[in-house]
C-alpha cells in the first residue's frame, strides 16, 4: 500500500549575497530547526533526510554534506545527498516523496544551503560542466549557452527583447511581496532595455542572482499530517527526466524534444499531470512556480506544460495572463528563479513556494483561492528536469 504524501512544514531564509556572519553548515542548520519549529517538531520527529547539495567549488569544501550532518540533526539517522545542478532542488523533494510513498519512512526532512558568492567568478565553475574537447574552446558557460538557445527561440517565435522585459518588470513587482526575495523593484521596460549587455539578448537584468542562504521541506505520511499540520499540501504528482550532454545533438529542430522549445520539459510534466490528474493545466492550475535562472526560461518551460501554444507565452505575457491577479495563471508570485538563485536550493524554493501558495502561507504575495500549483527545476543546460504538484487533496488513483 502506498501512502500519500504531505507537505507539514517549510522554511526559507533571506536570499542575499552574502551571509558573513554565518559559516555554510550554521545556514544549513538554521534552515533545519526552522523547519522543525515552525510546527512543533524535535530531531527525534524526522527519520530521514534529504541533503540538497550542488557544486560545493562555489565555496571551495568538498562534500559539505559531511560536514553538515551533525549541525542538521542527522546522525544517527538515514540521509543522502542529491545533485543534479540547478535541478538539485526540485530532485530532493521528488527523492523524500519516494521515501514517504514507499512507507519506508514516515517523516522525510529536506534541507540545504548555499554560498555561491564565496567565488569571484560563478561561470569559471559552472564551465566545468561543458565537454573539455569539444566545447569549452568556445567559450560556453551557462550564460551564453543559454543565450544561444534564447536567440534561436525569439527568432523562431518572432519574440522581441521588449516581450521577454515585460516578465522581468513583472516578477521584480511581484518580489516586492517576498521578504525572502533576493532581487525586487519597480522597474520599467526601458530600465531592464538599458541595463548593461551581458550575452546578447540577455542584459543585467535578465539574468539572475547569485544569492546565498538556506532553505528546508518536512514532508510525512497522512498519520504524521494529522499530527502536526492542519492545512497541509499534498505532493500528488512528480516527473522528472534528464537529457543528452552534447548540446549539439540537442540543437536540431527536427528533434523529438528540441532543445529550444524545451520540448523535453513535456515528458516531466506529462508524467507529472497524469499522476495527479491534471488534464487541463491551465484551468486545474492556479499558479505555476517555474525555475527561470533567465528571463526567457520560465514561460518556454509554461508552453511544453500545456499552459499556452510554443511561442506564445510571451505574447499572453503582454496580455496580462501571468499576473497575480487577474490573470489566468499566477506564474512565479514570488518572484522566481529569475530574483534569487540559490543554485543548490534553487529548486527546492520553488517548492516550498509553490506548496505555501496551497497551504495558504505564502504571506504578502499569496494568491487567492489556490488549489493546485506546481514547481519546476531545472539543472545543467537543460539536462535535468523536474516538475512537481501540489494540491489541496490527497492523491486519488487516475
Amino acid at each position: 500500500m502506498t501512502e500519500q504524501v504531505a507537505v507539514l512544514s517549510t522554511w526559507q531564509s533571506e536570499f542575499k549575497l552574502r551571509h558573513p556572519s554565518m559559516t555554510y553548515v550554521e545556514q544549513a542548520q538554521e534552515a533545519a530547526a526552522g523547519c522543525m519549529a515552525k510546527v512543533g517538531m524535535c530531531p527525534d520527529d524526522v527519520d530521514a533526510i534529504v541533503f540538497s547539495l550542488a557544486p560545493t567549488a562555489f565555496m571551495g569544501v568538498a562534500d559539505a554534506d559531511r560536514w553538515a550532518i551533525d549541525h542538521i540533526f542527522g546522525a544517527g539517522k538515514p540521509m543522502l545527498r542529491v545533485h543534479t545542478g540547478g535541478a538539485t532542488g526540485g530532485s530532493v523533494v521528488q527523492a523524500a516523496h519516494s521515501l514517504v510513498r514507499s512507507g519506508m519512512y514516515r517523516t522525510v526532512m529536506i534541507v540545504g544551503a548555499e554560498r555561491i558568492s564565496e567565488t569571484p567568478d560563478a561561470q569559471k565553475v559552472l564551465n566545468q560542466i561543458f565537454d573539455p574537447f569539444y566545447e569549452k574552446d568556445m567559450p560556453l558557460q551557462t550564460i551564453t549557452a543559454v543565450a544561444l538557445m534564447a536567440n534561436t527561440y525569439m527568432r523562431r517565435h518572432g519574440i522581441t527583447q521588449e516581450d521577454v522585459a515585460r516578465l522581468v518588470v513583472r516578477q521584480r513587482r511581484n518580489a516586492l511581496l517576498n521578504p525572502h526575495a533576493h532581487l525586487k523593484g519597480n522597474i520599467t521596460v526601458d530600465d531592464v532595455m538599458a541595463s548593461p549587455m551581458i550575452a546578447y539578448p540577455f542584459k543585467l537584468f535578465d539574468v539572475c542572482p547569485r544569492s546565498s542562504g538556506g532553505a528546508a521541506m518536512i514532508v510525512g505520511n497522512m498519520d504524521a499530517a494529522r499530527q502536526w499540520q492542519t492545512r497541509p499540501a499534498f505532493i500528488t504528482g512528480v516527473g522528472a527526466v534528464s537529457d543528452s550532454n552534447w548540446i549539439g545533438d540537442r540543437i536540431v529542430p527536427s528533434a523529438e524534444y528540441d532543445f529550444i522549445d524545451w520540448k523535453l520539459m513535456r515528458v516531466a510534466g506529462r508524467a507529472a499531470f497524469e499522476r495527479a490528474g491534471i488534464t487541463d493545466p491551465i484551468h486545474q492550475v492556479q499558479v505555476a512556480e517555474v525555475y527561470d535562472a533567465f528571463s526567457i526560461q520560465g514561460l518556454t518551460q509554461l508552453e511544453q506544460l500545456g499552459f499556452c501554444a510554443s511561442g506564445t507565452g510571451f505574447l499572453l505575457e503582454g496580455e496580462g495572463a501571468w499576473e497575480m491577479d487577474g490573470g489566468q495563471v499566477a506564474v512565479c508570485p514570488s518572484g522566481g528563479t529569475l530574483c534569487t538563485n540559490p543554485i543548490a536550493v534553487a529548486g527546492l524554493v520553488r517548492a516550498i513556494e509553490a506548496a505555501n501558495q496551497v497551504m495558504g502561507t505564502a504571506g504578502g504575495h499569496q494568491v487567492k483561492n489556490v488549489r493546485r500549483s506546481l514547481a519546476t527545476a531545472v539543472g545543467g543546460i537543460a539536462q535535468f528536469l523536474t516538475c512537481s504538484v501540489f494540491s489541496n487533496e490527497p492523491y486519488e488513483a487516475h
